[in-house]
């Protein structure tokens, strides 16, 4: 086992998720290579996706919706993620027990039954059957029209809770935003995995593709049993490379070191991130990247929006927003404390270079 330094890892980070160094070919491959990307802001996500790819290009992102390589649904933590389309049954079947577990409580809340969803499910597969598509204003007029109660949060609830369930999931772009598709129409060639085998894949991609992380990490990220990540762990060990930083095992790809090593410059340079990028989200333990004592102006007030960040050396030291419409736009930075020499000028520039 080697070591590092927190600020080793956060650089590395960087690396194994491809926001330095060498790109994915395309979007399919990265979100394949980091299993899941955080999909809650939709703009956002369709960014953090293009900007790991070669093209850098939105259109990419949205040309793999279209052709059925990407998905978005609720995959693990009942939490909007882009997934390759053939993982997400697998993903589903693995973690999405745990969130369906606690779904009772929430149907209380919003004041639906288990009937009422399943006559919702009902409606809608008669309603998408033989490749038809519905955004989510027009299915739950649908859902509607067919006597469901979608009133407030219960169309929010029933949509979720049929993608959950491998029914429907968000495809193909239209308008600006996806719209709802059958799973079992829109995914083809599902990959099937038993729990073991899946237990396993859950850990060697996500170590490979957001490494250097611990098991806790892997457990936050996925929303599933420390036991289970450990299972997972000890079936892929032998594929991984184990580094100590201050005292804790950390997992990653064998060869994010040596690509570190010939993009370090890239990698400690300025980086401007979207809200919601797996480089933040995508741990339990996020101090690598973010310093504790600034994560309340990421996400001020714990308000569970993640704001845009600007990352220099592997750290965040700032965030930046977008203000004005059109040609009026500008790009506004503001830093923890102070932005290093030459921070503050680049970030217009590096923000009209963005996907």
């Amino acid at each position: 086992m080697t070591t590092a330094t927190p600020g080793e890892v956060a650089l590395l980070r960087l690396v194994a998720q491809r926001v330095a160094g060498p790109p994915f070919p395309d979007a399919a491959a990265a979100v394949r290579g980091l299993l899941a990307v955080q999909g809650q802001d939709w703009p956002g996500a369709v960014t953090s996706v293009a900007l790991r790819t070669a093209g850098r290009s939105r259109a990419g992102v949205e040309a793999a919706l279209d052709a059925g390589d990407v998905v978005r649904s609720w995959p693990m933590r009942g939490t909007l993620h882009l997934t390759a389309a053939e993982d997400l049954p697998w993903m589903l079947d693995l973690l999405g027990p745990r969130v369906l577990a606690g779904a009772a409580k929430r149907r209380a809340v919003v004041g639906l039954t288990e009937d009422d969803l399943e006559r919702s499910r009902g409606v809608a597969v008669a309603a998408l059957t033989g490749g038809r598509r519905l955004g989510r204003r027009e299915l739950l007029a649908v859902l509607a029209d067919g006597g469901c109660d979608v009133a407030g949060q219960k169309g929010y609830h029933t949509l979720w809770y049929l993608s959950q369930t491998a029914t429907l999931v968000l495809g193909p772009v239209e308008a600006g935003d996806q719209a709802f598709v059958l799973l079992d129409e829109w995914v083809p060639a599902p990959r099937r995995l038993d729990r073991e085998e899946a237990l396993a894949e859950l850990a060697l991609r996500y170590f490979t593709g957001h490494g250097p992380a611990t098991v806790a990490d892997l457990v936050r990220w996925a929303g599933t049993t420390v036991r289970d990540a450990r299972a997972g762990l000890a079936a892929v060990r032998d594929r991984l490379a184990a580094v100590d930083v201050d005292g804790t095992e950390m997992l990653m790809d064998p060869e994010t070191p040596e690509r570190l090593a010939t993009c370090r410059d890239d990698a400690a340079g300025l980086h401007l991130l979207p809200g919601f990028d797996e480089v933040v989200l995508g741990y339990a333990d996020r101090t690598c990247t973010v310093p504790a004592e600034h994560a309340d102006r990421i996400v001020p007030g714990g308000n569970g929006v993640f704001r845009p960040t600007v990352v220099t050396g592997g750290r965040a030291v700032g965030t930046w927003r977008w203000t004005g419409t059109g040609g009026r736009r500008t790009v506004t930075a503001e830093p923890f404390t102070a932005f290093p020499d030459g921070v503050a000028d680049r970030v217009p520039a590096l923000a009209a270079q963005l996907p």
